[in-house]
Formats: structure tokens, sequence, C-alpha cells
């Protein structure tokens, strides 16, 4: 629990939703913040600002030692084992945040497809100018189809495509929204803005969702994040348009 931070609130008499609004995110994650998890550094000059008070006593050097919220190498900033466990607020902030582009790569994507709030997310973030390229795999591909097969899961994947299809869709009517299919054999799926980078690796034999994910700053691992930008952009430009 960070009692300073809520003392700091209580002072400045703000509630969770008052900072969750002030700053652009979820009130369950200001909730997470008082209860000891550290806010990425941006969120934490903001919320300083916003109580009026010193980073440090907010967060005090000596409670950085998890090294959980520490980078997990000069190049990756965040290791997840298993796509499962990468909290929800990530994937939220990491859409939320963008202030240029917007770029998914995936199989399916479903368990963003079928989130109503990560869709109102990129619908919002589309109107206010973000640019938004989604790549879904074609389901009548036989890459997808194979994978399926490697997954033991059959038609499932397919069907999951083409779920997700429906959920993406309406989209589309969006200035600045473009979704495509693609047939590329994916070593990662690629969820990206100006900002940072989420891959999730693919592992032969197990879902996406049971793969390792991790997060990439473009600012300070430029040359990393172009691989995967270069790999983005090969994918979408021998993709096609949805068949309706």
């Amino acid at each position: 629990m960070n009692v300073a931070l809520r003392k700091a609130l209580a002072a400045s008499r703000l509630t969770e939703i008052d900072v969750a609004a002030h700053l652009g995110v979820d009130p369950k994650t200001v909730r997470r913040w008082l209860s000891g998890q550290r806010p990425y550094p941006r969120h934490r000059w903001a919320l300083a600002d916003l109580l009026q008070a010193e980073e440090d006593t907010l967060w005090p050097p000596s409670s950085q030692e998890d090294e959980a919220h520490a980078p997990a190498s000069k190049h990756v900033q965040r290791v997840y084992a298993h796509r499962w466990q990468v909290p929800r607020e990530v994937w939220w902030d990491l859409f939320n945040s963008a202030e240029q582009e917007i770029g998914i790569l995936v199989y399916s994507g479903l368990f963003l497809a079928d989130d109503a709030g990560m869709l109102e997310v990129l619908r919002t973030r589309a109107r206010d100018g973000v640019s938004i390229r989604i790549l879904l795999g074609n389901p009548e591909s036989k890459q997808l189809q194979q994978r399926g097969e490697d997954e033991e899961i059959g038609d499932a994947l397919p069907a999951r495509a083409r779920n997700a299809f429906l959920l993406f869709r309406p989209l589309q009517d969006i200035d600045g929204v473009d979704v495509r299919t693609h047939s590329t054999v994916l070593y990662n799926s690629v969820y990206l803005t100006e900002k940072r980078i989420l891959v999730n690796q693919h592992v032969y034999g197990l879902p996406a969702a049971k793969s390792p994910v991790v997060e990439i700053d473009r600012a300070t691992s430029p040359e990393m994040a172009k691989v995967y930008v270069h790999s983005f952009d090969l994918a979408w430009n021998t993709a096609g348009p949805i068949d309706p």
C-alpha cells in the first residue's frame, strides 16, 4: 500500500475517479497505484504535478527495489511469461496513450476485439486523429489453418479470426482506421504505437495467450523497435481488404 499517495489524495480532496479522469487512465489503474503498484514515469510526473507533491515523496527511492518495475534489460522494458498475465491496463494504456499511430498484427486478436472497452479506446483515438492499422489473419489461408493444427485446435483458430472480423469491422466506418487480412506466417503478434511496442512471441504448439510478451520502448531501444516495425510493414504491404 502506498500510504504517502493515499495521504496526498486525501489532502487534495481528490478521489480515484478524479485522478483517473485527469490522467486519462482507468480508475482501476489508480487503485493499483494506491495498493503499491508503481506507475509509468509519465504518470508519476503528472500525478505529482496534480497533487503538488515531490515525486520522491510519493514514491521514495527506497521503494524502487521491486525488480518487476525495472527494465528487464537496456532493450526490453518488461517481460511477461504469458500474454494472459499482461494486465488489462497495460493494453489500455498502450492504445490510449497513442497520439500518432496504432498498429495491430495478429491472427485473430479476439481478446481485444471481444473487449468493448478496448474497442471504445480504439474508436476514440481514431476520432482524435490517430491512424489505426489492424491486420487479421485470413481464415481461408493455409498459414492460419496450419497454425490451428499446430495448436491442436483445428478450425477453432479460423473461426476466431472470423469472429474478430465481425467485431473489428465497425471501426472501419471511422476515418483513419484500416482493417486488412494477411496470409503471412506470424512468428510474433505485434501491437505498436509511436511510443511502445508489445511483442507476443509465437511458440510452436502453444496458443499466443500462453506465450511470452516483451515490451519495448521505442525511444530507448530504437534499433530493436525498427525490427518489429519493419516486420509489421512487410505484412501490411502484402495484405488485402476484408472479404465481405
